[in-house]
């Protein structure tokens, strides 16, 4: 004979249906609750840290599920209390060292500098690359030029980054080119090498470069060797540097004529009155902007006085020596390792015919004023500086 308990016994048919009745509500009203919050962040609740190892996490926001998302959260509570801050709250971050901008990045996922060195789209980046280049050397180039290219691009070894300006437009043609296919192409149409520098080269990027070329498309290299010219870059402390020139063709200064009877020489003779100061341009802490050599150091302060809106580097020249010092002892041409300015008419002819004249009459029109103006710029500023350190008599500053 069953046992009836009281409470059972007692209980009305209506009571008991309405129990059921109030349980199947229930049942169906969190059912549509669950459906319509369908995603539930675990890691707001403040759940026990023991129940959590039975939750089997399909889903948690948009990112994480499964395995992933318990990792996650693992990792998490194995960090103390007081190390433990809510993930969108920043305020608690600043770093006053930081670059400017990110200072409220913690310090170690902050990445101040870049490179130009080619990765995979596959594979473990901790093995993209094989080698590291040491050296860039970036050309400006029109496809028409592509055989000296390609001549002058067989005298720069493996570690350096090949870096091609385009100011044509033309770029997948260079790839009959083996070499091109490694390379790195920037195309911008009737643009000159420091209009792509200031953008481009930025110090930043270009950091990882013990020295950057940036040469023009119009040189002939028969007698060049890259490795060894660097190597007598050292040895005289050469920090702005050039290649000899030729003496017989399209040679301007007397400081960029290749001597055959020595590596390197720093200081040379000019034109009587050119030069006000022995050591300075054009006599002295001198190269030309058609074929500059700088280390990672000078770089980084001749980018800084590359003007925005000057594009053709006219001046230039005159004005590096304020990026090193003494600038007579590290401003020099290397000799044994010479090169010859062809003078191509090449960039010259993207300019835009006007009033009847040819298109390179008009660009060189320009470069004559930007001289003009890099000068008065670079006075002007020198001047307020001067000022305001309480100096009135800068009259010796901007010599040249």
């Amino acid at each position: 004979m069953g046992i009836i308990t009281r409470s059972s016994a007692g209980r009305k048919p209506s009571e008991i249906m309405r129990f059921f009745v109030t349980t199947f509500i229930g049942i169906v009203f969190g059912f549509f609750i669950g459906v319509s919050v369908p995603t539930l962040s675990i890691t707001k609740l403040n759940l026990p840290s023991g129940l959590l190892p039975s939750i089997d996490l399909t889903y948690i926001g948009d990112r994480y599920t499964g395995r992933q998302a318990w990792a996650f959260m693992n990792n998490s509570h194995k960090r103390s209390s007081s190390q433990v801050q809510p993930l969108n709250d920043t305020s608690k971050i600043w770093v006053p060292s930081n670059p400017r901008g990110a200072e409220r990045l913690p310090p170690g996922i902050v990445e101040a500098e870049s490179d130009l060195y080619l990765r995979r789209l596959w594979g473990k980046p901790s093995e993209d690359l094989t080698s590291r280049p040491n050296y860039l050397v970036t050309f400006t180039v029109g496809y028409e030029q592509k055989n000296n290219i390609d001549a002058a691009v067989k005298k720069f070894s493996g570690n350096f980054t090949i870096l091609l300006f385009h100011y044509d437009g033309r770029t997948t043609e260079w790839d009959e080119f083996e070499w091109s296919k490694r390379a790195i192409h920037v195309s911008a149409r009737k643009q000159t090498k420091w209009w792509y520098a200031k953008r481009f080269l930025h110090p930043d990027i270009v950091a990882p470069y013990d020295y950057i070329f940036i040469w023009d498309e119009d040189l002939g290299v028969e007698h060049f060797d890259a490795e060894e010219y660097l190597k007598l870059v050292r040895k005289h402390g050469l920090e702005i540097s050039q290649p000899g020139l030729e003496p017989n063709k399209a040679l301007t200064w007397q400081m960029t004529k290749r001597r055959g009877d020595r590596e390197v020489h720093k200081v040379t003779q000019e034109k009587p009155g050119w030069c006000s100061d022995p050591y300075l341009p054009p006599c002295a802490a001198f190269v030309e902007i058609m074929a500059p050599v700088f280390s990672r150091d000078a770089w980084r302060c001749v980018w800084h006085m590359i003007q925005n809106d000057l594009v053709h580097g006219w001046g230039l020249d005159f004005a590096l020596r304020r990026c090193v010092e003494p600038a007579h002892e590290k401003i020099g041409v290397v000799d044994s390792q010479w090169i010859v300015h062809q003078g191509l008419p090449s960039l010259g002819n993207q300019g835009e015919s006007q009033t009847g004249r040819a298109p390179w009459q008009g660009v060189r029109e320009r470069c004559r004023k930007e001289w003009t103006m890099f000068q008065t710029r670079l006075a002007s500023a020198e001047d307020e500086y001067y000022k305001s350190i309480g100096l009135s008599d800068t009259s010796n500053s901007t010599a040249r």
